[in-house]
């Protein structure tokens, strides 16, 4: 699985850039002081931009705590640095090159002269990375061409991997009052209350804000939309390849009473043998003091410990705390307790080849279906296994959770408009005989193309991104996609599963699912609870 997410990073990156012209300097006073950006070619970028305190020291696991005001202007024309995370992109190293417990920065771009309360609308982008590596900083999520949309986009850092998501019995008894364990979300919830706080001075409307996230960054999306205490944080959301059904990370149960989610033991089971990996017991008095003073290295380090079933596991994963995380995704969507805002949802035609999902042969494949399996043999085409196990993986991990997730907002009253993305450049398609993989859709969502191979940048391509980007930025002005120009993507009718297609040939096609007959099988699996998932992230 370190192949597939190593795979997953090398997507996200490669990009080729053009040198930039002259730039000016524009200062901004927000609540904590002065910034000075950059403004270059109609578009203004603040990085590296505090939205807490740093998490070191005796805050490492504590919930983000408030930035101090600093004196006079600071320089914002550089990112911060990544949240630590193990060397993925650093050949190997412990510590990705770059990356820094020190780490809660966020950025933004807007419209050049844009003047303070336009109240243009914002876009919070929250990166995926499977909870372990990624930054708001990759060049795939410039938010150039946002802005020029008229779009003010705003990206961050959050805390990654043990840092992230962790557990013990000492951090359970220390301050009481606060919450535990799920720090990721910690931080994007106070990267959200920074939006609401600051974004004015930028122009943006604090009452407009779209999140929108893939893979974990989906999964996020998901939780924020469930967790009560980001409610009214944000109007409108996106999912891109984010799932929505609980189980899709591991394919394990989830656990009950104040445990991780995803996997059927307690979460501080896994803090305490991680901590044991140390020789730090749990009985220790001074454990805590002395999991404090690991090296960030030591903390983020890629060796596993054993998760208190015999299997290893790096990290808990997201933890159903009580007093945060209240209930999964999953059971606020079936109970119609998320907040209610307009989405768009969707998922990628060839997310993965295998991993999540695995078998040898078709025959192999069929028979974890039970008794579904002649409705499976109806729904798929099982003259190719590799192909055909590629889009079983898609379909239980991605594209029969979004379309779940959609019904659950359709049938509270909000719009939800579903999506396929299944374009490949003309060069790539020989790398990708399925369909478009996992998060090969961002660069066309941002309208930034990269440079597959030295070749040059195909004009479809430059037009499937630029149609994505509006689509996207259109959501984000009105909760409607739709716009001049475009063509129509109708609100989803769960009667009829209406998505709109981002087809092969770079046009979207507004249909009824093709897919449903696949998706239906899946469904029938989920709400049996057949075990088609194998292994997770």
């Amino acid at each position: 699985m370190k192949k597939l997410l190593l795979g997953f990073a090398l997507l996200l990156s490669g990009f080729v850039f053009a040198q930039q012209p002259d730039s000016t300097a524009v200062i901004v006073a927000t609540k904590s002081g002065e910034l000075r950006g950059v403004a270059v070619d109609g578009v203004t970028s603040f990085k590296g931009i505090p939205y807490a305190a740093p998490p070191v020291g005796e805050f490492r696991w504590r919930p983000p705590q408030p930035v101090k005001a600093w004196k006079g202007v600071r320089d914002a024309s550089k990112f911060g640095a990544e949240c630590a995370q193990a060397g993925f992109r650093s050949g190997g190293d412990s510590i990705a090159n770059g990356s820094s417990e020190d780490c809660l920065y966020l950025n933004l771009w807007l419209p050049s002269g844009t003047a303070k309360n336009a109240k243009l609308p914002v876009m919070v982008w929250i990166h995926g990375g499977a909870f372990m590596f990624g930054s708001g900083s990759q060049p795939d999520f410039s938010g150039v061409n946002f802005a020029k949309q008229g779009v003010i986009l705003v990206t961050f850092n959050y805390r990654l991997g043990r840092l992230g998501f962790f557990a013990f019995p000492a951090l359970t008894k220390e301050h009481p009052e606060e919450p535990k364990g799920n720090y990721v979300y910690m931080d994007q919830i106070a990267a959200l209350k920074w939006v609401k706080e600051n974004i004015a001075d930028f122009g943006g409307n604090p009452d407009n804000v779209t999140i929108f996230g893939e893979s974990a960054g989906g999964v996020s999306v998901h939780s924020l939309l469930t967790i009560p205490s980001a409610t009214g944080l944000f109007q409108k959301a996106i999912i891109e390849s984010g799932g929505g059904r609980d189980g899709v990370l591991t394919g394990r149960p989830m656990s009950k009473d104040n445990s991780n989610v995803y996997y059927p033991v307690s979460a501080e089971t896994i803090g305490i043998n991680f901590a044991k990996r140390y020789g730090i017991e749990v009985t220790d008095a001074a454990a805590l003091a002395k999991l404090r003073a690991l090296t960030v290295a030591q903390i983020v380090d890629g060796g596993q410990e054993t998760n208190g079933q015999g299997g290893p596991r790096t990290y808990s994963g997201p933890i159903l705390d009580g007093k945060l995380v209240v209930e999964t995704a999953e059971s606020a969507f079936k109970s119609g307790r998320q907040s209610k805002v307009p989405i768009i949802i969707g998922s990628n035609s060839a997310e993965i080849s295998e991993g999540f999902v695995n078998a040898n042969s078709v025959k192999d494949l069929l028979s974890l279906f039970g008794n579904l399996k002649d409705e499976a043999v109806a729904a798929y085409d099982t003259s190719n296994f590799a192909k055909m196990l590629s889009m079983v993986n898609t379909d239980v991990v991605w594209a029969e959770p979004a379309r779940f997730t959609a019904n659950a907002f359709t049938t509270v009253g909000e719009p939800a408009y579903v999506y396929r993305f299944s374009y490949v450049p003309e060069a790539m398609k020989q790398r990708m005989p399925y369909g478009a993989p996992h998060a090969s859709e961002i660069s066309y969502v941002f309208d930034n193309l990269r440079s597959w191979n030295g070749s040059a940048i195909a004009d479809k391509d430059k037009e499937v991104a630029k149609m994505m980007n509006t689509y996207w930025a259109n959501f984000a002005k009105t909760g409607n996609p739709n716009g001049k120009g475009l063509s129509e993507w109708p609100v989803f009718n769960p009667k009829t599963d209406s998505i709109i297609e981002f087809q092969p040939d770079g046009t979207a096609k507004s249909y009824d699912d093709p897919n449903k007959a696949r998706l239906d099988v899946i469904e029938k699996a989920a709400k049996s609870g057949m075990k088609l998932l194998s292994r997770g992230i």
